[in-house]
């Protein structure tokens, strides 16, 4: 391959780079995303948690409860820390971009007790709605899990 080759191709291999780069960034932006909610969680700081997401968030828990608003999401995981729940991990199934809203699924783990107090492992299925933010950042506008 002369240098010119090698030069062309290594010029259009640098133009491809972020386009590569950007396909890759949704995954990249929810996986950070939830290991920010994550590490949160884990810190069993419910105000903290609360603002991640969005004033006007719906967050509906598997008790079928209808939470509106980061003060009732602080509310609700306040009582699961109190309950001693924590090892929370979330695991990205898809993601889908929609313009100014990100649509997620995941799985989810935690730990915690059981009615007798014993230790216990908890696992289900999250959907997630993130709004865009404009430092680029994603905050939850809705959430609900099983």
């Amino acid at each position: 391959m002369t240098p010119l080759r090698i030069a062309t191709l290594a010029v259009c291999i640098a133009l491809l780079m972020p386009i590569t780069v950007q396909a890759g960034s949704l995954e990249e932006d929810v996986s950070a995303a939830y290991a920010k909610w994550d590490a949160t969680f884990n810190e069993t700081d419910a105000e903290s948690l609360a603002s991640l997401y969005t004033e006007d968030t719906l967050f509906l828990p598997a008790s079928h409860d209808i939470i509106k608003g980061p003060s009732g999401v602080e509310e609700f995981f306040a009582g699961l820390f109190a309950n001693g729940v924590t090892g929370h991990k979330l695991e990205l199934i898809e993601a889908i971009n929609d313009g100014e809203l990100v649509v997620s699924t995941a799985k989810w783990s935690a730990e915690g007790k059981d009615d007798a107090g014993a230790p216990a492992a908890f696992s289900g299925i999250a959907t997630h709605v993130f709004k865009k933010q404009d430092d680029g950042s994603l905050r939850l506008k809705v959430h609900t899990f099983n």
